[in-house]
């Protein structure tokens, strides 16, 4: 019988056989749900076979968590920065294929026995002959096993090995061919190297054929301009001639212009050249480099028909440039020394180099140039190409038995860090029996008498908040800022996440300090910069009505306080300002006559005496409603009408907390950092509880009980007993007890 498989949107896959005999899972409970437990290599072997919806998690970002991040970066087999499911599953079959025990991954290894690997089959064994001969090459070839850092360590296994499969080649692998190793530096030099895994630079494929590509090119071009003799009518002398026809073309054109222009209308003559306001304007410049400022003027002076004067009366920001065209192009053209330069004789020189000005316009092979003609042709005849082509087909002819040493460093990652990275990945093992800490709880925080281990690497504290705040927990967002061996500050920073799950929260504030403690032991300076409130415990739920209370009443006698204070403030100074206006006019305060004065003051005092009645007379009477209903109750009544009241006052509050607290999901919390959890991840009262650590002292300390600053003590406990014997004289009296006593 066939069993249909489906992906996780119910498309089909493939058939295969029904299992007859099908693996015996184990779970265990945490959290409100069932969790895998992952025991053993037959686990491993058939875990591709579990449905994922049993599976914590489907996927988790590579930073922001504490594993190594080389393993993570392995398993990322798309390198997008997530692990996801099929990857993970990727990297666990392919390890129980490699190891001759899956069992393996379970003992503890930090390091790879070679005797785990399976050489039975050939991928096996091309690992298992990579491995010796890392430790071979590292100096450690009687070594029965290899450690993760040891097969990463490019430097020391390829060190000396010339040819290693990555397809890069150094000039020393030329050997003795100093000629070769030459070329192949200035390829470097022009095109670009690579890194070599034996620590040296190189180059590979791809800059050899763009070297040779642009030597070719470059050399086609030049065989063009020797087989036309007109293109080059000076030789190698054509190139600077051409350039300096090309740097003064546009100025040249200009000048014999102006000259036709002063030539078809004399009275221009005078507005062709610069004027004294031209010469003005420059001055007050600095004219020492250069003449800058005098570069837009003309070549030389603007007179009809004038040719261009090649030495005196040259426009000085222009003098060198015309000296050159002097040298390199008029006198070995023109055939002669010459002090002018005519216009005909101006346009005869462009016509003669014209050939070689199209010429340079179609130059290829650019990139080569800096060797030089007789440089690129030596190593062309010298067959140089050939011989670096062969060392590079050398050394990627050795890929595959390189590839397997970067596969030693693989599996020796997975046999050491699959196994917790499963436990915090298909199930939060770690997280929920509290044996270690989770992948997630990047460290602890101390703040306000309480250690807190619910600690998470977030980005973007607003972003996280949007999202963590439906996980119903009481989050602290602290900003931590490192210090170094010296004291001071340190660029590193990072932002968390803390989890408050005891105490209450009368003393947690934005901008209170506290420290943070990695999972390395390095502490960190931390500032609380964002709080998300949700209730912490059933004993804050409790007092929270009372503590409102007790708040409302202690601002309102403050507001009192405070307004009766500016009051006499204000009645104080006005009265020394009529003191002493008074005391300067030198006239008498006009007194109020007695009898109104009186009269006021009896009134006032009258409403005072009034409003002081009515609110004791409220006082007394409601009291008295409430002692004489407690006095009417039945004396095993009074304790239960007591409890009943604080829980009238109470009880809401709790009974709200405790529906908060029991809905506390560790989900949101991971989700709004990038995974992707498959559960409600729940955090009960009790296991809350353990994740936050509260100030107490240690078992057998010894504690003194004298304090020489304590504040004075009232005698709240005589006070207290005196108010219980009149409880029990009253209920004797109301009762009848003391009638029947004496009676």
């Amino acid at each position: 019988m066939a069993e249909a498989q489906t992906d996780q949107t119910g498309t089909r896959l493939a058939e295969r056989p029904q299992q007859e005999n099908p693996h015996r899972w184990r779970f265990f409970r945490a959290g409100g749900f069932d969790q895998l437990r992952i025991e053993n290599g037959d686990d491993l072997k058939h875990l591709s076979g579990l449905d994922q919806k049993l599976w914590l998690a489907l996927s988790c970002p590579i930073k922001g968590i504490d594993f190594d991040r080389r393993t993570l970066e392995l398993i990322d087999g798309d390198h997008d920065g997530r692990i996801r499911a099929l990857e993970l599953l990727a990297a666990v079959n392919w390890t129980c294929r490699m190891v001759r025990d899956a069992n393996v991954l379970f003992a503890g290894h930090s390091e790879l026995p070679l005797s785990a690997i399976d050489d039975n089959h050939e991928d096996g064994a091309r690992i298992l002959a990579s491995a010796r001969r890392i430790l071979t090459n590292i100096g450690k070839g009687d070594a029965g096993a290899i450690s993760p850092e040891e097969a990463a360590d490019v430097g020391r296994i390829f060190g000396k090995t010339q040819f290693n499969g990555d397809g890069v080649v150094p000039p020393s692998a030329a050997g003795e061919d100093v000629d070769t190793a030459q070329v192949m530096k200035d390829i470097m030099k022009l095109v670009g190297e690579k890194p070599d895994r034996g620590g040296e630079t190189g180059i590979g494929k791809d800059e050899t054929d763009a070297f040779f590509t642009a030597l070719d090119a470059y050399l086609a071009w030049w065989d063009e301009a020797l087989a036309k003799p007109d293109i080059l009518p000076l030789g190698e002398g054509t190139l600077p001639a051409v350039e300096a026809v090309q740097k003064l073309a546009t100025k040249l054109d200009d000048y014999f212009f102006r000259c036709r222009l002063a030539a078809y209308d004399p009275v221009s003559g005078a507005a062709l050249n610069a004027d004294d306001k031209d010469f003005a304007a420059v001055a007050d410049a600095d004219l020492s480099a250069g003449a800058v400022a005098v570069t837009a003027f003309p070549l030389a002076r603007i007179e009809a028909e004038r040719p261009l004067p090649l030495g005196q009366g040259v426009n000085p920001a222009w003098a060198a440039d015309v000296a050159r065209l002097r040298d390199a192009a008029v006198a070995p053209l023109l055939e002669g020394e010459r002090g002018t330069l005519s216009e005909t004789e101006w346009r005869d020189l462009q016509a003669r180099l014209a050939p070689a000005t199209d010429w340079l316009k179609r130059k290829a092979g650019m990139l080569v140039e800096p060797l030089g003609v007789s440089r690129l042709r030596a190593i062309r005849q010298s067959g140089a190409q050939q011989k670096i082509v062969a060392l590079i087909e050398k050394d990627a002819a050795l890929a595959p038995e390189f590839e397997a040493i970067a596969s030693v460093e693989t599996l020796a990652r997975y046999v050491r860090d699959l196994v917790p990275l499963l436990n915090n990945f298909v199930a939060f093992k770690d997280f929920y029996t509290r044996r270690g800490k989770a992948m997630f709880q990047v460290g602890t925080l101390f703040i306000d008498g309480r250690s807190c281990d619910l600690c998470i690497a977030v980005d973007d504290p607003a972003k996280h908040a949007t999202l963590a705040v439906l996980s119903r927990i009481y989050l602290l967002y602290c900003e931590c800022t490192r210090r170094g061996a010296d004291g001071k500050p340190t660029n590193e920073k990072m932002t968390i996440a803390a989890a408050i799950t005891a105490g209450d929260a009368d003393q947690l504030m934005v901008g209170r300090n506290g420290v943070f403690y990695d999972r390395s032991g390095h502490d960190w300076d931390a500032v609380v910069i964002r709080i998300v409130s949700h209730p912490i415990s059933i004993r804050e739920a409790f007092w929270l009505p009372f503590k409102k209370v007790g708040k409302f009443l202690g601002e309102q006698v403050e507001k009192f306080a405070a307004a009766r204070s500016k009051a006499s403030e204000q009645q104080m100074t006005t009265q020394l300002l009529q003191t002493g206006t008074q005391a300067i006019s030198g006239q008498p305060a006009p007194a109020a006559p007695a009898a109104q004065q009186q009269a006021f003051d009896a009134g006032k005092f009258a409403g005072i005496f009034a409003a002081i009645g009515l609110a004791i007379g409220a006082i007394g009477t409601a009291l008295a409603t409430v002692v004489t209903g407690f006095l009417n109750l039945a004396w095993w009544q009074i304790p239960l009408a007591v409890i009943g009241v604080v829980l009238l006052i109470s009880g809401p509050s709790m009974v709200i907390a405790a529906m908060k607290l029991r809905q506390r999901n560790l989900g949101p919390l991971l989700d709004a950092n990038g995974w992707a959890v498959n559960a409600r991840a729940l955090i009960n009262i009790p296991f809350g509880g353990s994740l936050t650590h509260l100030a107490k002292l240690p078992p057998g300390s010894e504690r003194a009980l004298t304090d020489p600053y304590a504040e004075k003590r009232q005698p709240w406990g005589f006070y207290l007993f005196l108010g219980v014997l009149a409880g029990v004289a009253l209920a004797g009296w109301r009762y009848g007890w003391w009638a029947r006593l004496l009676g």
